[in-house]
């Protein structure tokens, strides 16, 4: 079977810096323009099935994606961003300046952090992983419309790579990710495609 990983388009808080986790976030303009666009180089593919985070940003992108392929869309729960309990809103520059040892702790290691409220990786990761394991039984394309964080744990997950390489395989807004799985083993086939986002940079707002 064949996995589509998509992130969701920017939103303001993308653009202003802020620390997104699950608040409930809509597109941007320029976001709206990204998902069309995302959209369009997935027009021709095959999918059968459809399974978005329920956070609006992610239902946005993937209600754009299904306006060519006209299926049903799943919201799953555990396709949520990493939660991140008391710096949700937050941002990164205050972040920086409040909270200096604990962000310091998390680029050197981002494993050993769970966020003041919220989760850590592991947890996130777990999550996640759980989502891709129900339909990697399944026959056919199966495309999630996810997160940065998200996408990233599931990615470590195929790659058999420690989570404290998660930046390895960060993944820009409106990206895609194919995955071909066999006998439960993933292996990935196209990383982090932004080809299709020419032209979205001149979209304001």
């Amino acid at each position: 079977m064949k996995l589509i990983l998509v992130r969701h388009g920017q939103t303001l808080w993308n653009r202003e810096k802020r620390v997104q986790g699950i608040s409930d976030i809509e597109l941007s303009n320029r976001g709206r323009a990204q998902a069309d666009s995302l959209a369009r180089s997935l027009r021709d593919e095959k999918i059968d099935t459809i399974i978005s985070s329920p956070l609006k940003r992610a239902i946005q992108t993937a209600e754009a994606i299904n306006h060519f392929h006209h299926l049903p869309i799943e919201h799953e729960e555990d396709l949520k961003e990493l939660n991140m309990g008391d710096f949700e809103g937050m941002a990164f520059q205050e972040m920086m300046k409040n909270h200096g040892d604990l962000m310091k702790r998390w680029a050197e290691n981002p494993t050993s952090v769970v966020m003041p409220g919220g989760e850590s990786l592991s947890e996130l990761q777990e999550r996640a992983w759980s989502v891709v394991e129900r339909v990697i039984v399944k026959s056919g394309t199966t495309l999630l419309a996810a997160h940065n964080f998200t996408i990233m744990a599931i990615l470590c997950k195929i790659k058999e790579m420690d989570l404290s390489h998660i930046r390895q395989v960060h993944v820009d807004v409106a990206s895609k990710t194919f995955v071909e799985f066999r006998n439960g083993r993933g292996n990935i086939i196209l990383f982090n495609d932004i080809d299709h986002l020419t032209g979205c940079e001149e979209v304001i707002g």
